[in-house]
């Protein structure tokens, strides 16, 4: 518990009185809410581009395996019509390119997840703006 004494000297030491308090406070809220806005949307737009780099990897990972199915039936009808290496090396080039597209598909999967596209800093802002909030009020 706090002595009187000290708080009495406190309450002297201060010479606003509550109205400029008051107004003092409604102005660092108005600029914690604009800077926390300002907060959200820099991190929003870090998650969209983390977004636009997930879907090119994903779109690169389905022209690769259209690539490699395309590969894969030339190597398939080779092989099967001339019993040649040159449809065992088209078979052999096909599985590559494939291997690289699911590579590619799940690079870009996970870079889509949703728990990489919550707004983690904001958020823990909030919080800690929320929690100084009511110790201030206290």
């Amino acid at each position: 518990m706090a002595n009187p004494v000290d708080t009495q000297r406190t309450a002297a030491a201060d010479p606003r009185s509550v109205p400029q308090l008051l107004g003092e406070l409604a102005r660092d809220l108005t600029t914690l809410f604009r800077k926390e806005g300002q907060l959200v949307r820099a991190e929003l737009a870090d998650k969209i581009a983390q977004l636009e780099i997930g879907a090119g990897s994903l779109a690169a990972g389905a022209v690769c395996l259209l690539a490699a199915l395309l590969v894969l039936l030339q190597a398939l009808v080779i092989a099967l019509s001339n019993v040649m290496p040159p449809g065992w090396a088209s078979l052999v080039v096909g599985v590559v390119v494939a291997i690289v597209g699911v590579v590619l598909l799940k690079v870009g999967a996970n870079q889509m997840k949703a728990a990489n596209l919550a707004p983690e800093r904001t958020t823990h802002q909030l919080n800690k703006d929320a929690e100084l909030v009511r110790e201030q009020v206290r």
